[in-house]
């Protein structure tokens, strides 16, 4: 009997806090519409402070942060919604706007050949989306041989022989798909530059050479962690270090 109170306040604590959030989110977008954009940012803090993430919640702060021209926290939690909803077009937009802010001007380094297709099609769905349809393909290909193994008739063998085949080949394409998206995923952690101005130091210490400098808003890779120093990577293939404290991860949620 105990268990199932506890249960039944667990659920009513949860169902309060959702009811809150609600209310705060509205009364921030009322504030929002009201070009009220501060009080606006404080009500969505409120709601993320709660652990509550949704692709919505970021758009609208960044909305928010972009309309008071706050670079580096509009294009943060516009890259945090397009983590959560990386097909959302008014995202992207929103986002495009926002970095047309930066100073930093870097280019991208041009993948060519067989590695950029591969690449390309690995970013075509998430990894959750290629394990969905590496499993429909299995379940596919364990009805065909079924079928196969039950069919008396030499033509319907040959059929589910050899659409089995073809479902068994895209089955480890689709496979190798997902496992090449969680590597992908794996290695990267971006994040964004909040410091108006940083130097990025050869080495992690305040006593190295400055390598360059970068401004709020730039998008960097981290790749290793030394003390206080994150060494970092451009996208045009220059590496460095920089204070921890001058950059916010995108996927520290």
């Amino acid at each position: 009997m105990k268990h199932v109170a506890y249960i039944v306040i667990v659920l009513l604590s949860f169902v309060n806090v959702e009811a809150q959030n609600n209310t705060l989110f509205n009364e921030a977008n009322t504030l929002y519409n009201q070009g009220k954009y501060a009080e606006a940012i404080d009500k969505y803090m409120a709601v993320l402070e709660t652990d509550t993430h949704s692709a919505e919640l970021y758009y609208n702060l960044g909305n928010a942060h972009y309309k008071l021209n706050n670079i580096a926290p509009s294009i943060y939690y516009y890259e945090k919604a397009l983590l959560l909803n990386p097909n959302d077009k008014d995202i992207k937009n929103n986002l495009d706007y926002a970095n047309n802010m930066t100073i930093d001007a870097i280019e991208n380094v041009p993948e060519v050949g067989f590695s950029k297709l591969i690449k390309s099609m690995t970013k075509t769905f998430s990894f959750d989306v290629w394990a969905k349809i590496a499993v429909a393909f299995a379940i596919v290909y364990v009805v065909l041989v079924l079928l196969y193994y039950f069919s008396y008739s030499s033509l319907k063998k040959r059929i589910t022989f050899v659409t089995s085949i073809i479902c068994l080949l895209f089955l480890c394409i689709s496979l190798a798909f997902a496992f090449n998206k969680f590597e992908l995923d794996k290695k990267e952690n971006p994040a964004i530059v909040f410091a108006q101005e940083s130097q990025v130091k050869t080495e992690p210490n305040l006593r190295s050479e400055e390598s360059f400098r970068l401004h709020e808003g730039t998008k960097v890779q981290v790749l290793d962690t030394v003390n206080n120093w994150k060494e970092i990577k451009l996208s045009d293939g220059k590496t460095g270090w920089i204070p921890s404290e001058d950059i916010k991860l995108l996927k520290a949620f």
